[in-house]
């Protein structure tokens, strides 16, 4: 596949988490070519970032039906900016709410760099479609997740760069029970075992302790969310989330 645009190609933000490689399932799965970008901006779980080449590459082994459509990793650097953001993600801080009203691991901003950094790099790649995972059905509550604020984003980088991004969140509407459920109905067992094994959620960075829902400390936002979601699916004896045609 060379750089020229195609109309059937995505980007997606993809830490090697849960919710981005349903994203990327979920890509893999309507596109004929699919890139992945991840950035480096000083998280303390920084474990995520080899998440993500474990993920990827259970996905080629894994599933050979969307193997050939799974394009370049891109790793960007970032640090600088995690520097400026000072939260829990990026300094040896308690993860606790603010007065604002927000957990301590919100990082102002963060999805907003990601999304000028993909474009801009989406832009060279000829690409056009980028995908996240954010959500703001069952989430820590941070504002740069909100669909408005994406549209807003994506209205943005298209005046700005004169092009027609469209930003695709496909787990924006969905608790992460039906998250649980969408990985099952894209990818079968398969990748509702390579969620569970492979990918990395937890903000602290703990993978010491294989849990029921995957690995974590079980107590910040992330794994709580996580494990809630889990648990409420499994109780449903883990339905798939029917599709779209």
């Amino acid at each position: 596949m060379s750089d020229a645009y195609s109309p059937v190609g995505a980007l997606v933000l993809f830490s090697g988490g849960q919710d981005s490689t349903v994203c990327l399932s979920w890509a893999l799965d309507r596109y004929e070519w699919v890139e992945t970008v991840g950035f480096d901006y000083g998280q303390r779980h920084v474990v995520e970032m080899a998440a993500r080449e474990r993920v990827r590459a259970q996905f080629l082994e894994r599933f050979p039906h969307w193997a050939p459509r799974l394009g370049p990793d891109h790793r960007l650097d970032l640090q600088g900016f995690g520097a400026i953001g000072q939260s829990a993600l990026t300094e040896d801080q308690a993860i606790e709410m603010t007065e604002r009203g927000l957990p301590s691991t919100f990082v102002p901003g963060r999805n907003l760099v990601f999304f000028v950094y993909a474009a801009a790099l989406a832009e060279r790649r000829g690409l056009r479609r980028l995908v996240g995972g954010m959500c703001e059905t069952d989430y820590s509550g941070y504002p740069d997740c909100r669909r408005d604020t994406l549209d807003a984003m994506q209205q943005a980088l298209n005046l700005g760069m004169e092009r027609d991004f469209v930003i695709e969140t496909p787990l924006m509407a969905l608790t992460k029970a039906q998250t649980w459920g969408l990985a099952k109905a894209l990818g079968g067992e398969p990748l509702v075992e390579l969620v569970l094994e492979d990918t990395h959620t937890c903000y602290r960075g703990e993978r010491a302790e294989r849990r029921a829902w995957g690995y974590g400390c079980g107590t910040c936002p992330a794994c709580v969310l996580r494990a809630s979601g889990y648990e409420s699916w499994n109780a449903g004896a883990r339905p798939a989330l029917g599709l779209a045609p």
